[in-house]
């Protein structure tokens, strides 16, 4: 019945947000539908929103008048964070058709009886309370990594975020079926797959619809490294108190898991660490990142950090940036803070003008740049592998190294979702790192 319809989809936010938007992908193709590229022509349109900044907000419309411009009768559908928070402003949003929240978007299908553009946007949401239980997922097909869904939810309370007001509580998948899956994604022939989730350091909560931890994130990571076909494996965002020293000591010695981590520091001052409801201050991460590098001397460490907090000082905010350019750490990814309805954090005295915001978030991107360059030129000379991307862009073939230090050279489609070992030359004019192979040994 819908073999000549086609569906596209467009992932705003998280690698989370990727891993649902394959799943949900697949649920149309088992039911006869054909996707197609979001740049085409199509009959639906799925639009998986997030909400964790204003920007993510306002590039909704935007993409929605894309669509409509393909194909204005086009069925627009809204899933994700953005519409189990907001669902009536995003179906008032012009040219959308249906909105579905947090327990109902793995069933998108069940609720297209027709593809007739409504007056004004259907909209299916949930208390987030209803949404209580696991739905696996991992992306596939886009990509030669993918990104494998392994918990969901969170149980914090950051002053700042409206995550668990959008996914609900923190539960876990059963580490039977993340076994499952990832053996599934390593047999399509993937070599790379990234552990994501809220907060996955919290994995084993809810594994079997308790709250109990029946398994914990170790036991996870250890269980994973003994799947066959798996050549690599590497963990998303983890919370600094979350990340144990023996996670670290056992990556450090890892047959698949890479040296690679992306932490969450948020604020390098106490205060507002306090302010914000961190589960840790200062020292904890301090100690996280020594410890890493103490065992692994050339891993990458990403660092998440929110300028512009209601009560960031010109003082605070200076001292994170002294403690950022201090600390070992490889880049930065720059979060100017934007209030969110219903957090306690923007109801807090001391906002921050606008344009103080984007004046800090600029000296924290240069930071990043001047960060990552010395991480790079730490890494020449080294001989590393990389895992080689599947798009050609302006001539040239991009790949990461399991430190994930970012490589270019001329394309080559021979080279595409392949292993080489190479040694490190030299940094482009653009960033990027010249390298030689070693000896042309193509590895997988």
């Amino acid at each position: 019945m819908n073999a000549d319809k086609k569906v596209a989809f467009y992932t705003l936010g998280c690698k989370l947000n990727f891993s649902e938007t394959s799943t949900i992908a697949r649920s149309f193709v088992n039911e006869g539908f054909k996707r197609v590229d979001f740049e085409d022509s199509a009959d639906i349109y799925v639009i998986n929103t997030c909400s964790v900044t204003d920007n993510a907000d306002k590039r909704f419309k935007t993409i929605v008048k894309s669509a409509l411009k393909k194909n204005e009768d086009a069925f627009l559908i809204a899933v994700g964070c953005y519409a189990q928070l907001k669902p009536e402003e995003l179906a008032a949003v012009d040219g959308v058709d249906l909105v579905l929240g947090a327990t109902e978007k793995f069933n998108v299908t069940s609720y297209i009886n027709d593809l007739t553009k409504n007056t004004v946007g259907e909209v299916h949401s949930c208390e987030i309370s209803d949404a209580d239980f696991y739905v696996g997922s991992y992306s596939i097909g886009d990509r030669t990594r993918a990104f494998l869904k392994v918990q969901d939810g969170c149980d914090y309370k950051c002053t700042y975020c409206t995550i668990p007001l959008a996914r609900g509580f923190s539960r876990s998948d059963t580490l039977e079926n993340v076994l499952k899956n990832a053996k599934e994604i390593s047999e399509k022939g993937i070599k790379e797959i990234v552990l994501t989730g809220v907060n996955i350091g919290d994995y084993g909560k809810g594994e079997f619809g308790n709250k109990k931890h029946e398994h914990t994130f170790l036991d996870l990571v250890k269980a994973l490294d003994n799947v066959n076909g798996i050549h690599r494996l590497r963990i998303s965002s983890i919370e600094p108190n979350l990340l144990k020293d023996e996670t670290i000591d056992f990556v450090a010695n890892s047959r698949t898991f890479v040296p690679h981590f992306h932490i969450p520091l948020q604020s390098g001052s106490d205060e507002l660490l306090k302010k914000m409801k961190r589960r840790y201050l200062r020292k904890v991460y301090t100690n996280r990142v020594s410890k890493i590098k103490e065992v692994m001397p050339n891993a990458c460490i990403g660092v998440d950090v929110i300028v512009g907090f209601p009560g960031e000082t010109d003082e605070l905010f200076l001292e994170t940036y002294n403690y950022l350019n201090e600390l070992d750490i490889s880049y930065l990814h720059v979060f100017t803070y934007s209030e969110r309805a219903n957090t306690e954090a923007a109801e807090m005295a001391g906002a921050v003008p606008k344009n103080v915001r984007t004046k800090r978030s600029k000296m924290l991107r240069g930071l990043s740049v001047k960060k990552r360059r010395s991480f790079y030129e730490s890494q020449l000379g080294n001989t590393l592998t990389v895992l080689f991307e599947s798009e050609n862009k302006e001539g040239y073939i991009h790949g990461f190294t399991e430190n994930y230090v970012k490589v270019k050279a001329p394309w080559n489609p021979e080279l595409v979702n392949t292993l080489h070992d190479v040694t490190l030359t030299k940094i482009d004019e653009d960033g990027l790192i010249r390298f030689d192979f070693v000896k042309k040994s193509i590895l997988v």
